[in-house]
This record gives C-alpha cells, sequence and structure tokens, in this order.
C-alpha cells in the first residue's frame, strides 16, 4: 500500500476509520447526537485552549476558510490580507468575493512575518474592519507568530482570522491568550482524521461583528451566524455528516492522550531539517520553520515530477510538490499527524537519498542515518 506522506492528507489511524464505520442515527433528529456534537466542540476548543464557540462545518478545511471571510465582509470593508505565502494571498479572493477592498501586506515567501515591521506598517495604517493570517502556509512551510501577530491587530481594533488548517495540533496554539477571534482548522492535516471536515472557533467580539451587521450575509452554507443556538433550538442548518464527526472525535482523543503529540513534532521536524542541511541540500525558507511540514528546494539539474515520480513508483511513498510561485521548484514532506513518527519519517527520508541516487545526485548524507542521529541526540539531552 502506497504510504502518503503529504503535508495534508495524512495518514489515518484504524480507530479514526472505525469510529466512521459505525452505525448511525438522524443527526437532526436523535437529541443525542446535539450532545455528542457539542462535546466535540468543546474537545477542540480544550485541545486549542479557548472558552469560545467552536462550530464544525459540512466541508473541506476551505470552506472554514470562506465562511469567516463571508461572515465577517460587508461591501466596501476594508481588510488587511497579510501575505508572505500562497494560501495567504489566497484571503483577497475571499475578501473581494463578498465585497470586501483586500489590502495586502506582503512579505517575503521565504521567511516569516516580522512582527516589528509589522507593527510599524499597523500606526499608520489601522482602518481595517478585519485581518487576515495563516499560521502555517504549506506551500512553503512558513511559520507565523500568531501568538505575537494577533495581539499587536487586536491593539489597534482589528479583529482578526488566522489559517490554522496546517498548524494546529502539530504547533502549540493559545487561542484566548493569542486574541484571536475565528481561527479555521481542517480535519485532514494534523488531525489526521479523513478530508471532509472544518472547524471554526469564534470569540465573542467576532459575533457581535456578525450581528451586527448592516447588510445581510451573502451565503447560506459559509454563514456562521446559522450555527448560534444550535444547541438550545436542537437545530443545524443542514444535516450533519455524523460519521465524519465520529472519526473527528476519535482523532481528537488520539490526539489528547498523545501527551507527546507536539513535543514529538518538534523533535521530528528539527532532525529533518538539519539532515537535510547536511546532506548538502537547501531549505526553501530563511526563518519560520513550521515542525509539520518540510520544504526542500530542487538542485539544478533534477525535475520535481522526477522526484515525486521515483519516491512513488519505486519505493511506494508519496511526498509532494508545490504550486503557484513554488511549482517545481520545491518538494515537500509531511511530518504532520499520524506522519510524524520516526519509523515512517526514517523510511522517507531513505528512500529520498535513494532517489537522489537514481536520478544522479550523489548526497553528501544518508538522510536517513543524518535524522535518527539528531533524534537521538535530542533524546539524550533531555
Amino acid at each position: 500500500m502506497l504510504k502518503i506522506m503529504t503535508p495534508g492528507p495524512t495518514q489515518v489511524r484504524e480507530n479514526v476509520r472505525l469510529a466512521r464505520s459505525l452505525e448511525t442515527t438522524n443527526p437532526d433528529l436523535d437529541l443525542e447526537f446535539y450532545d455528542y456534537y457539542k462535546d466535540t466542540c468543546l474537545l477542540i476548543g480544550e485541545l486549542l485552549h479557548t472558552k469560545n464557540e467552536v462550530y464544525i462545518l459540512d466541508g473541506e478545511g476551505i470552506l472554514g476558510l470562506e465562511a469567516a471571510c463571508a461572515s465577517f465582509t460587508e461591501p466596501g470593508d476594508k481588510v488587511l490580507v497579510i501575505d508572505n505565502g500562497v494560501y495567504g494571498k489566497g484571503f483577497a479572493d475571499f475578501v473581494t468575493l463578498y465585497g470586501g477592498e483586500p489590502v495586502l501586506y506582503s512579505a517575503e515567501y521565504t521567511e516569516d512575518i516580522n512582527i516589528s515591521d509589522l507593527e510599524q506598517f499597523l500606526e499608520k495604517h489601522h482602518d481595517f474592519k478585519y485581518a487576515t493570517i495563516v499560521h502555517c502556509d504549506t506551500p512553503s512551510g512558513v511559520l507565523n507568530d500568531v501568538g505575537k501577530i494577533c495581539p499587536l491587530l487586536h491593539k489597534y481594533g482589528i479583529l482578526s482570522v488566522v489559517d490554522s488548517v496546517s498548524g494546529m495540533f502539530g504547533e502549540p496554539l493559545f487561542i484566548d491568550d493569542s486574541k484571536i477571534d475565528i481561527v479555521c482548522g481542517g480535519s485532514q492535516k494534523a488531525l489526521s482524521a479523513p478530508p471532509g471536515l472544518s472547524f471554526v472557533t469564534v470569540s465573542e467580539a467576532a459575533m457581535q461583528a456578525m450581528e451586527n451587521r448592516k447588510t445581510p450575509i451573502a451565503s447560506f452554507y459559509a454563514n456562521i451566524l446559522n450555527f448560534k443556538n444550535y444547541y438550545e433550538n436542537k437545530w443545524f442548518p443542514y444535516t450533519m455528516p455524523i460519521s465524519d464527526i465520529y472519526g473527528l472525535r476519535a482523532a481528537l482523543m488520539n490526539i489528547k492522550e498523545d501527551k507527546t503529540f507536539s513535543d514529538r513534532h518538534k523533535s521530528i521536524g528539527t532532525a529533518t531539517r538539519k539532515a537535510v542541511l547536511d546532506a548538502g541540500l537547501e531549505l526553501y525558507l530563511k526563518t519560520g520553520y513550521s515542525n509539520t511540514v518540510t520544504v526542500i528546494k530542487v538542485p539544478e539539474g533534477i525535475n520535481a515530477k522526477d522526484i515525486l515520480e521515483t519516491m512513488k513508483n519505486n519505493y511506494n511513498i508519496m511526498i509532494a510538490g508545490s504550486f503557484d510561485v513554488m511549482l517545481g521548484k520545491v518538494i515537500r514532506i509531511g511530518h504532520m499527524g499520524e506522519n510524524a513518527n520516526i519509523e515512517d519519517m526514517a523510511e522517507t527520508l531513505h528512500a529520498l537519498t535513494k532517489t537522489f541516487i537514481d536520478l544522479g545526485r550523489e548526497l553528501k548524507v544518508n538522510l536517513k542515518d543524518r535524522f535518527l542521529k539528531y533524534l537521538a541526540e535530542t533524546v539524550n539531552e533531555a
């Protein structure tokens, strides 16, 4: 069976698959399911350190992003789009779609957002209803410090929307301490459930902004307000995908019960990056490395497509390329969620070493050996 080591979707544990196969009830009419849904939302909030409302939406992770913009944006609203990655820039499309005016704050795609530079910008330009920021921009693997960015936005009265689909759980996220108004997540990344669900955390200020709009939200399916009071009224805006939510709950419990989850991501991410550099390869990023994905520059004289196909055809492992400005320039290894384990990463890195040899490029060291060396040092230091 093909091993999936991409930065989402990730591998899915058997207990999650089995949970999705359980007999289901009618989620619209069975009152016990409203308790199950609410308890699952509370579990998400617990793991993300927030007391804000949480809603699970029936749609892949991008639904949460659009729902946040649809629910906030009114025609003519100025929205700050913090752009240091493909997904960061992509928020402008949602803002425009719902009549807003996106203002891009653009920075290098190879670096995380410089907090001091952003503050200097905001001192002069802060007339924005809300701002969007990507926690981990997966195409490049850059990780932005939302724990510092969002309090800065809050200081100037700017609401915040954070895309943490590829960051949350694999990277620590303290929503309340970070003063984040809406955080968007998805099922298929570090959470390691199949694609199909998104979820949002919504602050009181965010809910008030939606309720105090002058114009109605220009969507039904992407309208977060439709979920307000679902539990009191025992009414969902549409039929909940109950099997998917069973699987989501199992995946959340896997994380809750794994006390090493965040630390393991950090040690594996760090060891992978060090091994890549020791092998004579280049990382795409200069700063802001996420511990959920490693992005490697494709060496001159080698085609990214050939690397991906050789890994898949010769070694039965799927890693990813990228797109937009990084198309053909990088390869990506996802070490998030169920992918973040030593055995699978060692196998992947060994296969990548052999792939480069197959394509006529000898590396300075075997990636697997160096990866394991750094992990051993981490254990000894602990």
